[in-house]
C-alpha cells in the first residue's frame, strides 16, 4: 500500500513533539510538510521547535513554513504553564541546519495540496488560524484536501481553557468555526478521546530505557505535563493528545466515533470556543448537516504500544 501524504499544522509543544516523532515512523503515512502556528507558545518558538524536532529525528528534508502569529480576532493565548517558556519543557535541543523556508504557510499548503491533487491529508494539532486563513485565501483548497484530522474540541468532557472549551479551539474560535463549516471531511479528536490516549508511568519509564538522543528528549519533556496531571488528580499518566489523529491515519481500527454535527461557539461569554455537537442527541432534528466524525473511544493499550514502537525505531 502506498503511503498517504500528510501535512502537519502544529504549535509545537510537548505533545506535538511526541506526535511528530511518532508520525515519522508510522509505515502508512509520509509527512510531506509542516506549518507552524501560534498556540502553546509564540510563533517564533513553535516554528523553531518544529524545525528542531524534525532535525533531531534526522528529517531536515521535511520543510517547515511559518504561519499565523495570532488568532484571526483577539489576542493570543499560550500554555506556558504546561509547555514551559520555550514550548518543549524548557529542554534545549540542537538548532536545525535546514534551509529556512520563506514562503508563507498558507501558500505552501495550497501548493502542496495542488501537487497531490486531492490526496493530501491535513492534520491540524494547534489552533486553526493557519487552516482557516489558507481556505480564505484559496477557496478551492477545500476540494484539494482529502480530509482534515483535528486535535481539538470537547463534547462531553468539558474544557481545559474555560469550563467548556478545549485549548486549540479556544485559541482561535473564529478560525475553528470557519473550518468546521468549510465542507472538507473532518475527523475531530477532542478531549473526550485524547484523555483516554495516554501512557502509564511504567510505559513512560520504558522510553528512558531506549537510550538514544531522540528518546532521551521524549522522556525529558514528559515530566511537566505528567506533573500537571498528577496535580489535577487525573493520574500519573502522559496524555498524548496530538498523537491521536496521526496514529488514526495509520491505525484507524483502534478508534471509534460517530458522524455528527459540530459547530463552534463564537458569541458566548463563558462558553467561547465550545464545540457544540449533536453527537449524543437521538434525533436528527437539531443539526441537519453532519460535518465531522467525532472520535469518542480508543483502545488505550494498542495506542500505547504503537507510540512505544515508533519511538523504539530511533
Amino acid at each position: 500500500m502506498s503511503k498517504r501524504p500528510v501535512w502537519i499544522d502544529t504549535d509545537t509543544g510537548i505533545d506535538d513533539a511526541f506526535a511528530l516523532l511518532s508520525a515519522l515512523q508510522l509505515p502508512n503515512i509520509e509527512v510531506v510538510g509542516c506549518s507552524a502556528v501560534s498556540g502553546n507558545v509564540e510563533l517564533e518558538k513553535t516554528f523553531k521547535n518544529c524545525r528542531n524536532v524534525l532535525s533531531l529525528a534526522g528529517r531536515e528534508d521535511i520543510p517547515v513554513y511559518k504561519g499565523a502569529d495570532r488568532p484571526i480576532m483577539g489576542e493570543p493565548h499560550y500554555a506556558k504553564n504546561v509547555h514551559g517558556e520555550n514550548g518543549i519543557g524548557d529542554i534545549e535541543i540542537p538548532e536545525s541546519k535546514a534551509k529556512v523556508e520563506t514562503m508563507s504557510a498558507y501558500d505552501a499548503l495550497y501548493e502542496c495540496a495542488k501537487k497531490y491533487n486531492g490526496e493530501l491529508v491535513l492534520v491540524a494539532v494547534g489552533p486553526l488560524s493557519n487552516v482557516a486563513t489558507a481556505i480564505f485565501k484559496y477557496p478551492e483548497l477545500v476540494k484539494l484536501i482529502k480530509e482534515i484530522d483535528i486535535m481539538g474540541g470537547s463534547v462531553a468532557f468539558g474544557g481545559n481553557s474555560n469550563t467548556t472549551a478545549e485549548f486549540n479551539i479556544f485559541g482561535d474560535p473564529y478560525a475553528a468555526a470557519a473550518v468546521f463549516k468549510a465542507g472538507v471531511p473532518i475527523n475531530m479528536f477532542g478531549l473526550d478521546v485524547t484523555i483516554q490516549a495516554h501512557l502509564k508511568r511504567e510505559e513512560v519509564d520504558s522510553i528512558k530505557e531506549m537510550g538514544n538522543k531522540v528518546t532521551d528528549f521524549a522522556y525529558a519533556i514528559s515530566d511537566p505535563p505528567m506533573a500537571l496531571y498528577r496535580m489535577l488528580g487525573i493520574g500519573d499518566i502522559l496524555c498524548l493528545h496530538d498523537s491521536c489523529p496521526l496514529i488514526y491515519l495509520n491505525n484507524p481500527e483502534i478508534f471509534s466515533g460517530k458522524l455528527a454535527g459540530v459547530y463552534v461557539e463564537t458569541q458566548g461569554g463563558i462558553t467561547l470556543g465550545k464545540t457544540v455537537s449533536d453527537v449524543f442527541v437521538k434525533t436528527d432534528e437539531l443539526f441537519k448537516v453532519k460535518n465531522a466524525q467525532v472520535m469518542l473511544g480508543v483502545d488505550r493499550e494498542k495506542f500505547a504500544k504503537i507510540v512505544l514502537e515508533t519511538l523504539s525505531k530511533y
